[in-house]
């Protein structure tokens, strides 16, 4: 159960190689790359902002890479 009936959390297992592998993919991700694959610039910047949420949560656990 989340606090904002709008939210959706997400559990998702992950072995401690395959965090450090998504950890890697979304440091070197920029924007470039969530244009590409976006409707327009306003969906890119929500879609990297997502991805951000992600890569501070594996922080949070450990998972940083440098």
């Amino acid at each position: 159960m989340t606090a904002n009936a709008n939210e959706i959390c997400l559990r998702v297992p992950l072995s401690e190689q395959e965090a450090w592998d998504l950890a890697q993919f979304l440091k070197r991700t920029g924007f470039a790359d969530f244009r590409s694959q976006a409707a327009d610039d306003e969906e890119a910047y929500r879609m990297q902002a997502v991805a951000e949420m992600i890569r501070r949560n594996l922080e949070v656990h450990g998972i940083n890479p440098r």
